[in-house]
């Protein structure tokens, strides 16, 4: 049983180590596309995400340019994609649905945020 357990959290180990270093590859690369999206300004795009410059430059450089504007490319392609709508039903909120089946008049709020009744 102790081996099963231990072989169990090896392979969890092992899971959790390919997720992580995936994680770690899309973030460098998500990286390098941002910065090449706003020409490499990397004190601009610092102070949209709040991420020092420094640690920005750091992640992208690893990431070739070639692979930067093939992400970029394939992000345009999926935007450009059409997208299939769906007919969304309204919603009801609990307050609308027991003032609509309450039979009495909803009150309205004034600009002076008295109530009067909406008869």
């Amino acid at each position: 049983m102790a081996a099963e357990h231990a072989l169990t959290a090896r392979e969890a180990a092992v899971k959790a180590a390919k997720a992580k270093e995936e994680a770690d590859v899309t973030a460098r690369e998500a990286a390098a596309v941002v910065l090449r999206l706003f020409d490499n300004d990397a004190e601009l795009v610092s102070e949209l995400l709040g991420v020092p410059a420094e640690e920005l430059e750091r992640e992208a450089k690893p990431v070739t340019a070639a692979r930067a504007k093939e992400i970029i490319e394939s992000l345009r392609a999926r935007a450009e994609r059409p997208r299939t709508t769906r007919i969304r039903k309204p919603r009801t909120d609990a307050a609308d649905a027991a003032s609509s089946t309450s039979g009495a008049p909803a009150p309205v709020v004034t600009a002076d945020d008295s109530r009067a009744d909406a008869a």
